[in-house]
């Protein structure tokens, strides 16, 4: 296993409430695979790139309360439309539930993502990640096809509280409104 990526797993075991966070996830710079653009005012412009970088999910998510939410592609119509919105439009009240971070994955680059979020507003408030080949979703076994799958998850301070993946293709148990009920 590299150090730069998620752990591989022999056969995926998908996470449920009360596992830890898996060790060694980063969204990292190796080949732009799996990292993210954080926010600058140098790079504020949707037409501005930034520069990848990566994140150490395990490591930043073991002292804190994150939300962590993935849909399938940035900039399409479920995702876009029906799932995104609704945690961006009950961000204050999640972050008023001791919620440190709010974390969004898709199967887009990084640039993708960063641009999802201009598009959208969004400056730092939710983290746009990237999971370019789906390894994170592969390796906890949630994904649609060869691209993220669409779930949600509630990390305390490294441990999993709340972990669901949709059933169909809608957006039920991965919402802000399903999320918000068990923070």
């Amino acid at each position: 296993m590299s150090s730069n990526t998620s752990p591989e797993l022999a056969a995926p075991s998908p996470v449920k409430a009360g596992d830890a966070f898996p060790e060694g996830v980063k969204f990292s710079s190796e080949i732009i695979r799996h990292s993210y653009v954080p926010y600058t005012p140098e790079n504020e412009s949707i037409t501005s790139c930034g520069i990848p970088q990566e994140y150490n999910a395990s490591q930043e998510f073991a002292n804190k309360k994150v939300v962590l939410f993935a849909v399938p592609g940035a900039f399409t119509p479920g995702c876009s439309v029906r799932h995104l919105p609704g945690f961006i439009d009950h961000l204050s009240e999640i972050k008023s539930k001791g919620v440190d971070l709010v974390v969004v994955i898709a199967f887009n680059d990084a640039w993708v993502m960063s641009a999802w979020a201009k598009a959208n507003g969004i400056k730092d408030e939710i983290l746009f990640m990237t999971d370019t080949d789906a390894r994170f979703s592969k390796n906890i076994g949630w994904t649609k096809g060869d691209r993220t799958g669409r779930y949600a998850m509630i990390v305390d301070h490294g441990k999993i509280t709340y972990a669901q993946n949709e059933p169909g293709g809608d957006v039920t148990v991965s919402g802000a409104e399903a999320v918000l009920k068990e923070l």
